[in-house]
C-alpha cells in the first residue's frame, strides 16, 4: 500500500481553494462596478460570485468552500474595511452556496442541464430558495449593527435577495456550459450563432436606450437561443441581455429615466428574471426532447436491423 505524505497532498487540497476565492473575488470586483445603494446599503443587481461558487462546488465538490469565504473577505475588503460584524455576511455568503449544492445534489441535479427537471432544480434549489441565507445574514447584520435602520430592512433585503438569486440564474449556466461548447462544424451554424450574438447585443442596446416600453423585445431572440442552440445560445445571450440592462439602469437611460432608485431595481430584477428563466427552462426543455427523439431513433434503428436480419433467416440476435 502506497501512503501519500500529508505534505505532499497540500497542493492538491490548498490550490482548489486558492483558486477559487481568486476567481471570487475578480468576479466580485466585476459586480462591484455596477453597485447601487439602496437605503444605506451597498447591494448590486447581479451578483456574479454566487453564480461561482454555486458552479465550482458542483465542478470541485463541497471541499472548495473555504475559497467561497476567503473570497467574501477578500470582497468585503474591496468596500471597507473588514470588522467583526463581517463575519456575518461571508457566513451568510458561504452558507448559501453550500445550502444550494446540497439540495441540487439532493435531488440529483446534472450540470448539462439536459432536462427540464434540472432547469428548475437550479431555479429554485440553487438561486431562489438558498439565496434567502445571504440576505438574510447580510441585512440582519446590518440591522444588529446600526448600520442599516429598521425601516429600510425589508427594501435592502429584497435587493440583496434578488442580486444575490440573478446571480445564480444567470452567471452558473453560463459557466456549466462553457467547457462543452464545441464549434460548430456547420458555416451555417456559425453564421447563424454571430447573427444571433449580435442581435442580442443590437436590440438590447436599442431598448434600454430608448425611452419607449419596448424591453419585451429581448424575449424573441432568447427564444431563438433556446430552440436553436439550447443552453450554449441562451445563457450567453441572457448574460447580454443583463448586462446590459444593468447599465442603462445605473445610468439611468431609456425605461429607467425618471424613476426612484426602488422601481428601477424592480424592473431591472423582473427583466433579469424573466430572461434567466426563459433562456434557461425552454434551453432545457428542448435538449430533452432532443435526447428524446433521438433514444427514439435509435430504437427504431435497432428494430429495424432486428427486422431485417429475421427476414434473412438469420436471427442472431
Amino acid at each position: 500500500m502506497v501512503r501519500i505524505e500529508p505534505w505532499r497532498r497540500f497542493p492538491a487540497v490548498i490550490l482548489p481553494i486558492l483558486a477559487v476565492a481568486v476567481v471570487y473575488y475578480a468576479s466580485a470586483r466585476l459586480g462591484l462596478q455596477h453597485r447601487v445603494v439602496v437605503e444605506g446599503a451597498i447591494v448590486t443587481p447581479l451578483w456574479p460570485p454566487t453564480g461561482v461558487a454555486v458552479a465550482c462546488l458542483l465542478w470541485l465538490g463541497i471541499r472548495v468552500w473555504p475559497g467561497i469565504a476567503l473570497g467574501t473577505y477578500l470582497a468585503i475588503q474591496q468596500i471597507t474595511a473588514f470588522d467583526a460584524p463581517g463575519l456575518g455576511i461571508v457566513a451568510g455568503n458561504t452558507l448559501a452556496p453550500l445550502c444550494a449544492y446540497l439540495l441540487l445534489r439532493r435531488v440529483g441535479f446534472r450540470i448539462e442541464l439536459d432536462r427540464l427537471r434540472d432547469g428548475l432544480a437550479l431555479v429554485f434549489l440553487g438561486g431562489l430558495v438558498p439565496m434567502l441565507i445571504s440576505a438574510s445574514a447580510g441585512t440582519g447584520t446590518l440591522l444588529l449593527t446600526g448600520d442599516l435602520p429598521a425601516a429600510d430592512f425589508w427594501p435592502t433585503w429584497w435587493a440583496w435577495w434578488a442580486g444575490d438569486a440573478m446571480g445564480v440564474l444567470i452567471v452558473t449556466p453560463v459557466l456549466l456550459v462553457l467547457p462543452t461548447l464545441r464549434w460548430p462544424a456547420d458555416a451555417y451554424r456559425v453564421a447563424e450563432a454571430v447573427v444571433l450574438l449580435a442581435a442580442a447585443v443590437g436590440v438590447t442596446l436599442m431598448v434600454t436606450q430608448s425611452t419607449l416600453s419596448l424591453l419585451f423585445l429581448v424575449f424573441p431572440l432568447l427564444i431563438w437561443a433556446a430552440v436553436r442552440f439550447q443552453l450554449a445560445g441562451s445563457a450567453p445571450c441572457a448574460l447580454i441581455i443583463s448586462v446590459v440592462a444593468i447599465s442603462a439602469a445605473i445610468a439611468r437611460e431609456g425605461p429607467f429615466a425618471g424613476r426612484t432608485l426602488f422601481e428601477i431595481m424592480v424592473n431591472l430584477q423582473a427583466l433579469n428574471g424573466a430572461a434567466a428563466l426563459t433562456g434557461l427552462l425552454l434551453s432545457a426543455l428542448v435538449t430533452e426532447q432532443n435526447n428524446v427523439r433521438l433514444k427514439i431513433e435509435q430504437v427504431c434503428e435497432d428494430l429495424a436491423e432486428l427486422v431485417d436480419q429475421l427476414s434473412r433467416g438469420r436471427p442472431d440476435r
